[in-house]
């Protein structure tokens, strides 16, 4: 990654609320059991993150063992974000693309995330209506309980 690429890299990881990082600052390297321990996500889908390209390279030791950074978790972090609004796994690799390819797709990035605000937006809207149906099929069976039985005789 280019200077341009890391600090827009870095800015687009996320900057909403981040779990801290394991590690006080200067050691900076995680192993992927480390890595998968911290975020939750297996060594498998870890690997599988690199190798569809949703993680750009991730460094190695001289032994060729994944070695990720603070930046791999926050990218991580962000990823998990966009895991939870639903978005496709093709449109979160198009979106590390993007990021990848530098400031000049930031339009196409904003579009992107903002396709995906609105994809959210309408299924709160839709969890909210239900919740509401929901609140009132209670309220009726709290209401049924109040109403003394009728005796039979």
């Amino acid at each position: 990654m280019t200077v341009t690429e890391t600090s827009s890299a870095a800015s687009d990881a996320c900057a909403a609320a981040v779990r801290p990082h394991p590690r006080a600052d200067g050691q900076d390297h995680f192993t992927i059991s480390e890595v998968a321990a911290f975020t939750g996500l297996s060594a498998h889908t870890l690997r599988w993150y690199e190798r569809i390209g949703l993680m750009s390279y991730v460094d190695r030791s001289h032994t060729g063992q994944r070695r990720f950074s603070r930046r791999d978790l926050d990218w991580l972090g962000f990823v998990g974000k966009l895991r939870l609004t639903g978005m496709p796994v093709a449109d979160m690799v198009r979106y590390a693309e993007l990021l990848r390819e530098g400031e000049h797709t930031s339009q196409e990035r904003k579009e992107l995330l903002e396709a995906t605000r609105r994809d959210v937006r309408k299924r709160i809207a839709e969890l909210q209506d239900t919740v509401a149906v929901l609140d009132y099929k209670i309220e009726s069976y709290a209401g049924a309980q109040r109403v003394p039985e009728r005796s039979s005789t």
